[in-house]
């Protein structure tokens, strides 16, 4: 009698889907755009030689070249058009966001609404453009460093390397807001995570291959699996955890009629931030050491020192990535959420009460 239950409602709800023409249009237009932006991570930049770069980026691939290409959903390891991927609209971001929080003007912009968010937003796409050339001409200079890699070096390489990885963050920034406003989820957010997950049947199958070689145990291979899923339910369970907070509006009479007092709540997530600390962080360690990867050997004693140290899994990239997560996340949280705003708000509708419950 359940079962037949359960393959009612699942009928029910697939027809429901059936009918959802806007949906399925939002579905289908994000999936074609994730699908030209990962056909574009499979076009090299002209006048490189990809064999040549594939064995330069396996002899760093360790290093924060492996974390960048693990952004780029293997762009740098093909060296694609679009390598920068949308780290640095990442780093403009953050960088309009510092700003929105200590100077005036901006701060005035944002509290006029849609108009005000528009204009920074403008400014961010600006800061962008800076922020890629600056990257892109660094990788362009990098690349005529790293032996053979460069057919023809010069002005030309650097100027045609420059204007094609700016041109392919400006589109992948345009197509992330097309996905935003035509498809489902933030754009911004799929692109990134599609970089990710990208990469992710490659690591099975090497896994297995592992296994199949004898270089890892059954047991230890299913030991993985166990943890990969428990870690993802963990990670869910503390997206969706909310910590409540009851509101009550008191009586009010308007004209001959008394009402009586409502209740509601607020909810506030557990994690308001959700993953954009580490990619803050991420993106503002990957800015200077990827410039400086390309330099190795050159330059002052002290910064490669330094350089070397920020590697990525060395005790002090470790410990400035877990600051700057720690960081961003009390600093978007309170921009996210502003308890003075919300209060604020509450007093001019009204709301007099407030109990505090946990709730997931």
């Amino acid at each position: 009698m359940a079962s037949a239950a359960e393959q009612l409602a699942a009928n029910l709800n697939f027809s429901a889907f059936a009918k959802a023409d806007e949906l399925k249009k939002r579905i289908w237009f994000t999936l074609s755009a994730l699908l030209v932006y990962r056909l574009g991570t499979y076009v090299p930049l002209p006048g490189i030689d990809p064999a040549i770069w594939s064995q330069v980026f396996k002899s760093q691939a360790g290093g924060i070249l492996g974390m960048f290409n693990m952004f780029a959903g293997g762009g740098i390891n093909r060296m694609a058009i679009f390598a920068l991927n949308i780290m640095p609209y990442i780093s403009a971001s953050i960088i309009l966001q510092l700003l929105t929080s200590v100077s005036p003007q901006l701060e005035a912009l944002k509290k006029e609404g849609e108009s005000g968010r528009k204009v920074i937003n403008q400014y961010t796409r600006y800061l962008t453009v800076l922020l890629a050339t600056f990257q892109a001409y660094g990788i362009a200079v990098g690349l005529e460093g790293a032996g053979n890699v460069v057919a023809d070096p010069g002005l030309f390489f650097r100027l045609s390397t420059t204007v094609t990885l700016v041109g392919g963050t400006m589109f992948l920034m345009w197509l992330g807001e097309q996905i935003t406003s035509r498809g489902i989820g933030n754009g911004i957010s799929l692109i990134i995570m599609a970089g990710i997950v990208a990469e992710l049947p490659t690591a099975i199958a090497n896994t297995l291959e592992l296994g199949r070689q004898g270089a890892l145990s059954t047991f230890l291979i299913l030991a993985i699996i166990i943890m990969v899923v428990a870690i993802i339910a963990l990670i869910v369970f503390v997206e969706r955890a909310q910590r409540r907070l009851l509101i009550q509006y008191p009586k009010r009479q308007v004209g001959n009629k008394m009402f009586e007092g409502q209740s509601s709540h607020l909810p506030l997530k557990l994690n308001t931030s959700g993953v954009i600390p580490p990619i803050f962080a991420s993106s503002l360690l990957l800015l200077p050491t990827t410039i400086a990867s390309f330099n190795a050997g050159k330059g002052p004693e002290w910064v490669q020192t330094i350089m070397t140290q920020l590697a990525h899994g060395r005790p002090l990239f470790l410990f400035l990535y877990l600051s700057l997560i720690v960081f961003f996340a009390f600093f978007y949280t309170a921009i996210v959420f502003n308890p003075t705003e919300t209060a604020d708000n509450l007093k001019k509708h009204g709301w007099v009460r407030f109990i505090w419950r946990s709730s997931v």
